[in-house]
């Protein structure tokens, strides 16, 4: 097992910095074609937003509404991504000899030629469970909206991936050496603890995913050895949609990730394409004060510290992490002020833009992101098939 894992750090570090010389900046034009979400986000009609501001416990009919919100809207607007689902069970420090019901949701969407082994994939990751306690906590930083942002970060880059790959292939590209890129946005359950976070009670759906992704292993030849080691970088949301939030860079080694989307964050900013700018009291301009406020952070200031959260298993096994999360927290954090009314739906869009515009970057989407008509009946077809196939999961 440690030999396995040396290999998927060698196999990391070197696709890193493949990924980091590739990661391709979208022109002004390109910025402008992101879509704001618009009412989609609207704490009580909102397409994407409303459904998950709910009650939403591990194993609770309010979780399995918000889990069918997830699949449906990719069923019905995003019918070329690969739908599935892995379960679990576990106990809790309150379910007694019970088994609590987990349910980890994996949206994915591949180069049309690629096969499983061979393809690595950007991964955009936020928890959609709810605390149990206080009585009706909706968590809407917690993380409703970070859900709402990576459906609205799907969508809008769908149409240029199509796009993209197609040209690709009719360009008669050398596509086994050309792009083998994906991207897949996985919506974890059972993050929050049950009584008091714990090793124990705490991330019970990123534990079990981690163990299966990286317990599922690919054919010899393959290029990546088992499904944990394709994921070349792991993007987790949480507590965002607070106004005026403050996110550092955690890790030395995805710091060149954080300064892409700290960089992306400016030129939106300079293209005046963010909502949430403030004004100075006493002062008619507006000042745009960043979120990401650690592009230039010097060497002698990691200090080796970092936030539990979903991204641990993941991390611990190797993976490369980018975590957006604020630190102070948002000032409504585990209380029942964390609802939509106190959500800021600016920041809220403006996250949906950075996510959206730092998927397109990584996935090369430069050129294609005005691209706007429905999927191919051959593609249709083909994820239909591959749906079909299944790999040792839980399939919708």
């Amino acid at each position: 097992m440690a030999h396995l894992r040396f290999l998927c750090y060698i196999t990391q570090v070197l696709l890193l910095a493949y990924l980091a010389a590739a990661y391709t900046s979208l022109s002004g034009d390109s910025l402008r074609a992101i879509l704001s979400p618009g009412d989609d986000f609207n704490i009580e009609t909102g397409k994407l937003l409303s459904p998950i501001l709910q009650p939403r416990v591990p194993g609770t009919p309010g979780s399995t509404a918000v889990q069918n919100h997830f699949v449906n809207f990719f069923k019905t607007e995003l019918p070329e991504w690969i739908i599935e689902r892995q379960n679990s069970t576990s106990k809790t420090p309150l379910s007694g000899v019970k088994e609590v019901p987990f349910v980890n949701l994996i949206m994915t969407r591949d180069p049309p030629w690629t096969t499983p082994g061979f393809t690595s994939r950007l991964t955009l990751v936020a928890h959609y469970d709810s605390k149990l306690t206080p009585k009706g906590f909706i968590g809407a930083t917690d993380s409703a909206a970070p859900c709402a942002m990576l459906m609205h970060a799907a969508r809008s880059i769908d149409a240029a991936l199509t796009a993209k790959w197609e040209k690709m292939q009719a360009d008669g590209m050398d596509l086994e050496f050309e792009d083998q890129q994906g991207i897949q946005v996985i919506f974890l359950d059972g993050e929050e603890a049950f009584k008091l976070w714990t090793s124990e009670d705490s991330l019970y759906g990123a534990k079990s995913l981690a163990a299966e992704m990286e317990g599922t292993a690919f054919a010899a030849q393959s290029t990546f050895h088992n499904a944990l080691s394709t994921i070349s970088l792991f993007v987790l949301l949480d507590l965002l949609g607070d106004k005026n939030p403050t996110v550092p860079s955690y890790f030395p080694t995805t710091h060149w990730a954080y300064r892409k989307l700290a960089d992306l964050e400016k030129r939106l900013r300079t293209l005046s394409l963010l909502d949430s700018a403030t004004t100075k009291q006493g002062s008619s301009k507006r000042a745009d004060t960043p979120f990401l406020t650690d592009f230039d952070k010097s060497d002698d200031r990691w200090l080796g510290g970092y936030i539990e959260d979903d991204h641990i298993p993941f991390m611990d096994r190797g993976v490369e992490v980018l975590h957006l999360i604020p630190h102070p927290f948002p000032r409504v954090w585990h209380t029942k002020e964390d609802d939509g009314a106190h959500l800021h739906i600016p920041t809220v869009k403006d996250w949906a833009r950075l996510v959206t515009g730092f998927a397109a970057e990584w996935m090369e989407l430069e050129g294609f992101m005005n691209a706007s008509r429905p999927a191919s009946n051959h593609d249709r077809e083909r994820n239909h098939a591959r749906n079909q196939q299944g790999n040792g999961k839980s399939e919708l």
